[in-house]
């Protein structure tokens, strides 16, 4: 269960997910796994949160994903960033770094918001 509200979660998803994908190709449990380990355990997602947002970066063309078997048979469809996809993960840092740097001086200024 995640520590985070789920529209947190909700918009986190898509530069967390193509920042995993810029350490390299992976497949969705791995990701799921990446999120969880990244987190520390507070982010649980599940295939039924990542799939959609898997599939709408991919109609973006934020990211790809070809279909690989494996050695033992096993079909699995592998997701790798764009182009696209690393100047958007650029936007989102800047942005997500802006928010924090606007909600870090709001907390000095009030600092009594940060500890409730």
């Amino acid at each position: 269960m995640s520590s985070f509200s789920k529209s947190l979660v909700a918009a986190s998803s898509k530069p967390l997910i193509l920042g995993i994908l810029q350490e390299g190709t992976s497949y969705g449990y791995k990701i799921i796994q990446r999120v969880n380990e990244i987190s520390n355990g507070q982010i649980e997602w599940s295939d039924g949160m990542l799939y959609p947002v898997l599939h709408r970066l991919e109609k973006e063309k934020l990211i790809e994903a070809n279909w690989v078997q494996s050695e033992e048979g096993r079909h699995r469809k592998y997701y790798s960033i764009t182009s696209m996809g690393k100047q958007a993960l650029h936007a989102e840092k800047a942005h997500w770094t802006s928010m924090n740097n606007v909600m870090q001086s709001l907390w000095a200024i009030n600092p009594s918001t940060s500890n409730s």
